[in-house]
């Protein structure tokens, strides 16, 4: 059964209190996911390790090496971009502890829009890479910094697409259990992407240029 809010005093609706009906379930929910979460987590070291002992020159089979591709301000851009789209998610969920529904569709929507426009940097810029023959088949390394940057990128869509499902959740359901667990695991997905973004910044790009 669907537990929506009751109405505070003040009009609003002060979601989820721990003594709340919903509390427990939405605990439980919650960490289910964070299982998962840690088999994505598997996933991202995995092509961590790949490409941090393909990102050689001897790996680039006498192709672009690390530092001839690595576009620093663009990407630094780009983490602005997530940076942004965490803090307007979170001011969203700050909305959705008072039970103000406007407040979490204009969080959830920035949150999107940015992450769109991140997309459309990372595409950009692997498309002027295939553009100069920099394409995955090219080398190894090539190869292991197409597949992070996509995976993650995919990452990325996936979580914009379950916002716009959840806007709409918002709007016609308003704030069941189900629909807070799942802005609530959203949360911890998207904060993900943009802590695996910091460290593609840090271990692609920047250790790219040096």
């Amino acid at each position: 059964m669907s537990t929506q809010a009751t109405p505070a005093p003040d009009g609003t609706a002060r979601l989820w209190h721990p003594h709340h009906a919903g509390h427990d379930v939405i605990a439980t929910r919650t960490f289910g996911f964070w299982l998962y979460m840690l088999s994505d987590a598997m996933l991202f070291a995995g092509l961590f390790a790949t490409y941090l002992v393909l990102d050689h020159a001897v790996n680039a089979a006498g192709g672009p090496t690390p530092h001839e591709i690595m576009h620093v301000r663009a990407a630094f851009v780009q983490t602005l971009l997530v940076f942004s789209s965490v803090a307007a998610y979170g001011f969203g969920m700050v909305a959705l502890k008072n039970g103000r529904k406007v407040g979490v569709l204009l969080g959830l929507g920035i949150a999107a829009v940015l992450g769109l426009v991140f997309l459309g940097l990372d595409v950009r810029g692997l498309t002027a890479l295939a553009a100069e023959g920099a394409t995955a088949e090219r080398s190894g390394f090539l190869s292991a910094f197409y597949t992070l940057v996509v995976t993650h990128g995919l990452h990325m869509a996936f979580g914009i697409l379950w916002m716009m499902v959840m806007m709409v959740q918002v709007v016609r359901e308003g704030f069941t259990t189900n629909v807070v667990y799942r802005l609530l695991n959203l949360k911890v997905f998207w904060y993900f992407q943009a802590l695996v973004w910091v460290c593609v910044y840090c271990f692609v790009y920047l250790r790219g240029v040096m």
